[in-house]
């Protein structure tokens, strides 16, 4: 089906004072459905003026085109109607006025009466009947900006644009004039494209939010989604358990195009550094603030990285999607990731290309738990199998949802693993979604979810918090699974060998550190400083020096919740179950050539030869059956015969993929 808008790979070229080329935007791509509302969101100088002028007619591409239902777009014209961030109005003419000079221009063709109907309803549209004969100095700043609204609906546009047309005003009457503006698009089916710097009006008004990169050479970098249910009010947005999850991916993407800006200009004219065989020392590694951080905290504050020949710069990202997307641009040279992210960035997950992504080091085994709220507890929720009666007692009335951080997490495969075992649909019974660890809690305490599956320390802190009890622990499902990994792109590793074997022996040897007992409250000092976790030690002690307290009266006492030296060397047989279990979801096609692609992703080159280094055994590979404390068995030799047979699986539902 033809698209009712379409932007066909768009470039903009401007000269500069001196004759040279400035690329403002560099093959800009999108297209929308009638009666959508898509905003466009980014720094200052990301082109998203440069856009909305191309569209409305007012500018010209120098490479591409536009196309509106069939038509090419070469100059402007009524059928796309602008509303600028100020209102435009001529101070002579009073409202009525202002509006009908549309009307009448272009609209000429209607009989007199008609053009005054017309006027008069879009006047009561916009609220302003008790304002029509008065002038602009006589009427507010809001209603001033209806007017524009108004006479830009008017004429009956197939598309409006909106260049931030909220932004001169307070937040009061803004927020009004968002609800109405809301109101009239859903209502009236009115397709827009709206520039915006507010991420929480891109939120509340959008149907898809395009975030547009850095200029020069400015493009889209991601479209979101916002799948927020319509029609919507504000605080129903807000409270959605949804809203945060989406607004992180937002700010966390404008936040890294910050980063890159700055980056820019630090490292502007200058190369890389060199030391020795290293063929490249300045590194930037991603992390997430959990506990299973310590690694490569402890390997910067050890002086483990310099001690290798390396200067590592550690940077926080807000989510697991933010670390992919930094791998994806080369703005991290390498990052802790969950233990199934090699594989999907391999696989390309969620639509995106794939880029073959390896892992040489598992950073740390166990360390997640599933948590739910306490008013399951007081409906009686004391273990799986209560869950089960409480969810078949539900019957579908409400939604039941539950948190995990990443569609390729272990915490996300664990806890359908866990749910399943008892005949419970992940897919059908319950809701999964996504959410940023650091924002599990809140989500908990707001009621958005009733339960989640994360690592430390958001488990222990909703018992602290009196919002959740611990139910399980990973112990409890799959002891000593891989749980974080260091990943680097495929193409990084082959240009930088060196690097990689350093880098993988300073976090070798972190883990080491990491790993014994009495060295654990000084870790926790360490992780809990602003740069990384943030937190007050007390919060994080639980599970990871101290024993770990479930909020059912009982403590747990294992010594083993987290492990950071036990088997660093990744595992074949292991990530055939990831991959298995992503297929069984969904996630993924089962690719025809798995044991190519685990091949590829598991390289245990690297680690052998910084194992050797450090005198560290290097435990022997095996591909025996995988236990778990269910009784369920694993036979990584024989992937597809479980596929064939797992409850719930989606391999009739998806066909096999070749890479």
């Amino acid at each position: 089906m033809t698209a009712f808008l379409e932007i066909d790979y768009v470039s903009r070229v401007f000269k500069t004072r001196n004759g040279s080329p400035y690329v403002a935007i560099k093959d800009v791509y999108f297209d929308m459905k009638e009666g959508e509302f898509v905003s466009i969101i980014g720094h200052s100088g990301c082109g998203k003026s440069t856009v909305l002028n191309i569209l409305s007619g007012l500018d010209k591409a120098t490479a591409g085109g536009i196309v509106l239902q069939g038509k090419e777009i070469t100059e402007p014209g009524p059928d796309r109607m602008l509303v600028f961030q100020n209102h435009s109005l001529l101070p002579w003419l009073t409202v009525r006025q202002n509006i009908g000079l549309a009307v009448n221009r272009v609209l000429k063709d209607l009989p007199k009466l008609e053009r005054r109907r017309i006027i008069q309803e879009n006047i009561d549209l916009v609220g302003l009947g008790h304002a029509a004969d008065k002038y602009p100095r006589e009427i507010s700043g809001g209603m001033k900006q209806r007017v524009g609204i108004a006479r830009a609906l008017s004429i009956k546009p197939k598309i409006l644009l909106l260049d931030e047309p909220f932004g001169a005003l307070d937040a009061l009457t803004r927020g009004r004039l968002q609800e109405k503006l809301m109101q009239i698009c859903t209502e009236s089916q009115i397709s827009a494209v709206m520039i915006t710097h507010d991420v929480d009006e891109a939120l509340l008004l959008s149907d898809r939010i395009i975030m547009m990169t850095n200029g020069p050479e400015a493009k889209i970098g991601e479209v979101l989604t916002v799948d927020l249910p319509h029609p919507r009010k504000r605080l129903e947005s807000v409270n959605h358990p949804n809203y945060y999850r989406l607004r992180g991916e937002v700010v966390n993407f404008l936040d890294r195009q910050k980063q890159i800006k700055l980056e820019r200009i630090k490292h502007q004219n200058t190369a890389a550094i060199s030391l020795g065989n290293i063929e490249k020392t300045n590194l930037t590694i991603g992390f997430i603030p959990l506990t299973h951080c310590a690694p490569l905290a402890i390997a910067l504050e050890k002086g483990l990285f310099a001690k290798y020949g390396l200067e590592i710069a550690l940077t926080k990202e807000h989510s697991w999607k933010a670390i992919a997307e930094g791998v994806r641009e080369g703005r991290l040279d390498a990052a802790q990731m969950l233990t199934g992210m090699p594989l999907a960035m391999t696989l390309g997950i969620d639509n995106q290309p794939p880029l073959p992504t390896i892992t040489s080091l598992t950073l740390s085994r166990n360390g997640n738990a599933i948590t739910l709220s306490r008013s399951l507890y007081n409906a009686g929720v004391r273990d799986l199998m209560s869950l089960k009666q409480f969810i078949n007692a539900n019957n579908n009335k409400q939604t039941l949802r539950f948190g995990i951080v990443h569609a390729a997490s272990m915490h996300n495969l664990m806890l359908r693993h866990w749910l399943a075992s008892v005949d419970i649909d992940p897919d059908h019974d319950v809701e999964i979604v996504v959410i940023p660890p650091p924002q599990m809690v809140s989500n908990l305490i707001a009621g958005n979810i009733l339960g989640y599956c994360v690592g430390e320390p958001w488990n222990s802190r909703a018992v602290q918090e009196n919002a959740g009890f611990i139910v399980a622990t990973d112990i409890d499902i799959w002891p000593n699974h891989p749980e974080k990994v260091l990943g680097v792109r495929e193409d990084w590793s082959k240009q930088y060998p060196n690097a990689h074997l350093a880098l993988v022996k300073a976090l070798l040897e972190a883990c080491q550190f990491c790993q014994i007992a009495s060295n654990r409250e000084e870790v926790l000092e360490i992780i809990c400083q602003p740069q990384y976790l943030n937190l007050d030690p007390k919060f994080v002690r639980p599970g990871f020096a101290s024993p770990l307290p479930t909020g059912q009266g009982k403590t747990l006492y294992l010594t083993d919740i987290t492990q950071f030296l036990l088997d660093n060397m990744p595992r074949v047989d292991e990530q055939t179950w990831i991959l298995t279990q992503m297929a069984r979801w969904g996630i993924v096609p089962f690719p025809q050539n798995h044991q190519e692609i685990l091949d590829r992703v598991v390289q245990t080159d690297v680690y052998r030869q910084a194992a050797v280094d450090l005198e560290i055994a290097i435990a022997p590979t095996s591909m025996a059956p995988i236990t778990f404390i269910d009784g369920t068995v694993f036979d990584p030799t024989a992937p597809l015969q479980f596929l064939a047979t797992a409850k719930f699986s989606h391999l009739t539902d998806m066909a096999t993929a070749t890479q």
